[in-house]
């Protein structure tokens, strides 16, 4: 077994609504990613990996505890993580890890007649036994505050705001972090970042603003005025985001590369879920279709991976605790206690072994939200469909 100061670290940056098909090396003109393109030519680009759960509060908890969604206890919109659940921030903390989790929380208890957007979920203050095993804890619990937002945690205190666009707030809170202590033991971190979410209106800082005529609509948007008109005028904002978002994920990484190990760090960039943006005349997330369900997802590791690829493994969020456990603790197995659990893939990501011919994706109950998918679902996704079964068993299928 390789020591303890030999381990990566790991860092996990997981945006919010940003589609796979919406970065520059994907191929969307209308994406300004400097960053992540050159982080592209030195990872792995999973190309068809998906979320579980295409909602951020379903998506989210799936990832911290490797169980699917309703069983690790999230079932509906508001539900809060379990306190008692396991997450892989209690297995790398119990391993000798440091464990450290900055941004958006959006797993803890939530007053469902307050508005979404604003200062009421902003200032709801995660308690310490709330935060997921995490022994640094430093964000907010929801709000949706792109700019200018409530921020509470280990060294700020209660909910204190803090201005400045959200996306470079986490970033250097994130610096703050690393420079704090010479560290004598790996770090696994999650850095949980709203944008691209909603509201699309709000300004991205530093960032020219897209005119909404400029935008290229893809050809899955229907040709009708009032969905093309919609779809050009949040795809502005979209873009902006996605924009001033590549620029802080620049700055963490560069925080990485100023004080832990860059060759023996995992980085991962992904997202809790996508957009429909207009496609098939549909808008939001909760959607079975691609723009809602197919997310980014880079994996880093430059010690390790000394040359890039596009890899077609069907890989899921759900997968991602289970394989970053075993990359890092290669002799041990991770018991989830769930036939609903992630698979451990880290042998298919070394190539050493095939990955899954099919990923197991749902939306366990409907969000109470405009635009949003209308039906509970299940599906099964392969590479080239993705066969649906709703909640009032009737079944389609769609094809990508």
């Amino acid at each position: 077994m390789a020591s303890l100061e030999t381990r990566p670290n790991v860092v996990v940056v997981m945006t919010t609504q940003w589609r796979a098909q919406a970065t520059g090396y994907g191929g969307d003109g209308n994406a300004t990613t400097p960053f992540l393109d050159s982080l592209a030519e030195e990872s792995i680009d999973f190309f068809q990996a998906v979320t579980p759960h295409p909602m951020g509060v379903f998506a989210r908890a799936a990832f911290l505890t490797g169980l699917s969604s309703p069983d690790n206890g999230v079932a509906s919109y508001f539900d809060s993580l379990p306190e008692n659940a396991t997450t892989i921030a209690h297995r790398f903390g119990e391993r000798g890890y440091d464990t450290a989790f900055f941004g958006k929380w959006q797993l803890y208890e939530r007053n469902q007649d307050a508005p979404l957007v604003g200062v009421d979920h902003a200032l709801i203050e995660v308690p310490e036994n709330r935060r997921g095993g995490f022994q640094f804890w430093e964000g907010f619990e929801s709000g949706f505050l792109l700019n200018d937002g409530y921020y509470h945690g280990t060294e700020i205190g209660p909910p204190t705001r803090i201005d400045g666009y959200q996306s470079d707030v986490i970033a250097g809170r994130w610096g703050c972090y690393l420079e704090s202590k010479v560290r004598e033991n790996p770090v696994f971190a999650w850095i949980s970042l709203d944008a691209p979410h909603p509201p699309y209106s709000e300004k991205a800082p530093g960032v020219i603003a897209r005119l909404p005529e400029s935008v290229a609509l893809p050809g899955q948007v229907p040709c009708d005025p009032a969905i093309q008109e919609t779809a050009r005028r949040e795809l502005a904002g979209y873009y902006n985001h996605i924009e001033g978002t590549d620029r802080a994920i620049c700055a963490i990484c560069d925080e990485i590369k100023n004080w832990l190990d860059w060759e023996n760090t995992i980085f991962v960039f992904t997202s809790a879920h996508g957009d429909m943006h207009g496609s098939c005349g549909y808008f939001r997330k909760g959607w079975p279709h691609e723009e809602s369900v197919r997310v980014p997802f880079l994996f880093a590791w430059p010690g390790k991976f000394k040359e890039a690829r596009r890899d077609p493994l069907l890989i899921s969020l759900l997968d991602l605790g289970p394989s970053l456990l075993r990359l890092c603790f290669p002799s041990e197995r991770f018991d989830f206690g769930s036939k609903n659990a992630g698979n451990d893939l880290s042998s298919a990501i070394l190539l050493e072994a095939e990955g899954p011919e099919l990923q197991s994706m749902s939306m366990p109950s409907v969000a109470p939200f405009d635009k949003q998918c209308p039906y509970a679902w299940r599906a099964s996704r392969r590479i080239d469909k993705t066969e649906v079964l709703r909640e009032d068993g009737t079944r389609f299928s769609l094809d990508h």
